[in-house]
């Protein structure tokens, strides 16, 4: 299974986080157990997922797996979980017996709600213990219902920005920038997107480097990619480059290439 090229959300379940943590958090989600499914899951043994620099919690529930990163093979373990970025492509060998639990955050949310800087993070695997309690990921891994799990995850992560006493001036600056580019239509350059918050391009460069681990113009690039391409998959025939910034489908096409290393025309729709 390719990210985005096919469609992965049909064998997990997701749940949106509450208001407080919705500019910190993309979504919960948890691997689908119906039998119903099986025959999906067993379909596609390996997910490869494009960058996207967003921290990603991966509590394993289930099976042993593999992931994986910057060419090198890792072995998780059945009780194992694990912290990831995504700043580079990854691959997931998988199982049907597969069941994650999972927190993605948006760029900058680990170091917003947890006051943990994600660029430390780069090209690694990160043992979960050493991030969260190990009483709560223990109570996470108890027989209960999805639903449940995003209810003791939130509760959690919610005490923990509540006693974030100090709001973080750069965070706070690299969340307007994204929303900045996000309400114009992903239509701006760095330099414009710096010009309507009042600073100057090397700042916006330096926010985003120590925030988020890359430069705005590559972020911007990446977020643009990723949203046009699941547009494009997603109704095709009404997609229109411009409205994300490309000049032609031609341009388009040749960012996706870029930005997933595969081409639109080998896949079908």
């Amino acid at each position: 299974m390719v990210e985005i090229f096919q469609n992965i959300r049909k064998i997990y379940r997701f749940s949106a986080p509450c208001e407080e943590l919705v500019n910190y958090i993309e979504f919960y989600s948890q691997s689908v157990l119906d039998l119903s499914v099986q025959q999906v899951k067993a379909e596609f043994s390996t997910v490869k997922m494009f960058p996207s620099w967003t921290p990603t919690f991966y509590i394993n529930l289930g099976s042993p797996y593999y992931i994986d990163l910057k060419n090198t093979r890792y072995h998780v373990k059945e009780q194992q979980d694990v912290l990831l970025l995504r700043n580079e492509d990854v691959t997931r060998h998988k199982l049907t017996t597969d069941n994650i639990f999972t927190v993605k955050f948006n760029p900058g949310g680990l170091e917003a709600v947890l006051g943990l800087n994600q660029v430390p993070v780069i090209d690694k695997l990160i043992d979960l213990n050493q991030i969260l309690p190990r009483q709560l990921l223990q109570k996470i891994k108890q027989p209960l219902s999805f639903e449940e799990r995003v209810v003791i995850i939130e509760t959690f992560l919610l005490d923990k920005l509540i006693k974030q006493t100090t709001p973080d001036h750069y965070v706070k600056m690299v969340n307007d920038s994204i929303g900045e580019y996000r309400g114009t239509g992903m239509q701006l350059n760095t330099s414009k997107v710096a010009e309507r918050l009042f600073i100057t391009s090397k700042t916006i460069n330096r926010y985003f480097n120590r925030v988020i681990g890359t430069a705005p113009k590559n972020y911007f690039s990446i977020m643009r990619g990723r949203n046009a391409l699941t547009a494009f998959v997603n109704d095709r025939e009404n997609f229109v480059p411009i409205d994300y910034g490309y000049y032609d489908l031609s341009h388009f096409h040749k960012d996706v290439m870029n930005l997933t290393g595969q081409r639109i025309t080998k896949h079908q729709f």
